[in-house]
């Protein structure tokens, strides 16, 4: 059961930026997963009918898949995604908004700018 029934996925290979982002999304009064793996993520929401999150907050570089692959596995499921990244590369923020991000975050952000940005890809929701 999540709060106000909104559930946020966390995908991050950083415990601690889960661990921040998971008490920041609770304090807005929503419910969140946290997952240290592209493929973690990927094979709960293949396997688990239940598990339905309403925005995933992804990071862009993590071992195994990156963020935008697992994005671009997402792309049929219509869920809005919020990349995150403490890289600054040149021609990132086009290349995420193309693959249907709803927004790019650079760490470290604001808790006002995240909420922001949360509220935002929450409206985006099918």
């Amino acid at each position: 059961m999540t709060l106000n029934g909104v559930l946020i996925a966390i995908v991050d290979d950083d415990a601690s930026v889960c661990r921040a982002l998971k008490r920041l999304v609770r304090s807005f009064g929503y419910a969140s997963e946290a997952f240290s793996r592209g493929e973690e993520f990927l094979e709960r929401l293949a396997s688990l009918q239940s598990f339905r999150p309403d925005c995933v907050v992804l990071d862009m570089h993590m071992p195994g898949l990156s963020g935008l692959e697992v994005q671009q596995r997402l792309a049929h499921t219509a869920l809005p995604v919020i990349f995150i990244t403490a890289h600054d590369e040149p021609g990132l923020r086009e290349k995420v908004m193309a693959a249907g991000a709803v927004e790019l975050l650079r760490k470290p952000f604001t808790d006002e700018i995240f909420l922001e940005t949360l509220r935002a890809a929450l409206a985006h929701r099918p």
